[in-house]
């Protein structure tokens, strides 16, 4: 299945997501549930190749991308979709595409859940990276907006960006966290640890085969 592309429109609303949204200009639809990382293809180079071109290391396979749900058409705001069948235990790769707007979990490999996201805006952005989960708490309150709740909570850096169970609606945002649905939320609480990596990325798309955490 190739990537999946993001449906966009810009109708601004103002909303509050835990208790703390802000006004937002969003797609009407996000992206449906996809891998958030692609190789790019190399330009051809003029000069000769070497004698011998150096080896690429292989890709870990517990992380390269083995199944992506069957999602027909683009996830709705407020909508996810869950199922762990026929996949391995193995290591947890979540994935977030700021374009798409999308949230995808991975188990060895296997897509086994995608949603939907809140995410912030261009005054309170959620940033780029890599982050491990530092921190868990199922009924967390916030000590930055005002004991805002957020269910499900899972730290990614020290200044306050989560992952956290939210309402998800058109025209919400948030403070630079990651916000969705709460049920999926508590399905993605009961499947990670601390130290599993969040990959945070704009815009890459990959397909089946491709190596999720690869450059």
């Amino acid at each position: 299945m190739g990537a999946r592309l993001l449906l966009a429109s810009a109708a601004p609303a103002l909303a509050v997501i835990a208790g703390v949204l802000v006004m937002a200009t969003q797609p009407s639809t996000p992206a449906s549930a996809a891998a958030t990382f692609h190789a790019a293809v190399p330009a051809p180079s003029l000069a000769p190749a070497p004698a011998k071109a150096p080896v690429a290391p292989a890709a870990d396979s517990a992380f390269v991308i083995k199944r992506i749900l069957p999602i027909e058409g683009a996830i709705k705001y407020g909508e996810w979709h869950w199922d762990e069948t026929g996949a391995p235990a193995g290591p947890i790769v979540i994935t977030v595409d700021l374009d798409a707007r999308v949230l995808s979990v991975f188990r060895d490999g296997y897509e086994i859940g995608a949603t939907a996201v809140l995410l912030g805006t261009e005054d309170t952005p959620t940033p780029l990276g890599v982050f491990p989960i530092t921190e868990k708490d199922k009924d967390h309150v916030s000590n930055i907006y005002t004991g805002a709740p957020m269910p499900y909570m899972q730290r990614l850096t020290n200044d306050g960006i989560t992952l956290h169970g939210s309402e998800v609606a058109k025209g919400y945002a948030s403070h630079g966290c990651v916000g969705m649905p709460d049920d999926f939320a508590a399905k993605l609480f009961a499947v990670t640890k601390l130290g599993d990596k969040v990959y945070i990325t704009r815009g890459k798309q990959a397909a089946m085969g491709d190596d999720l955490v690869g450059a």
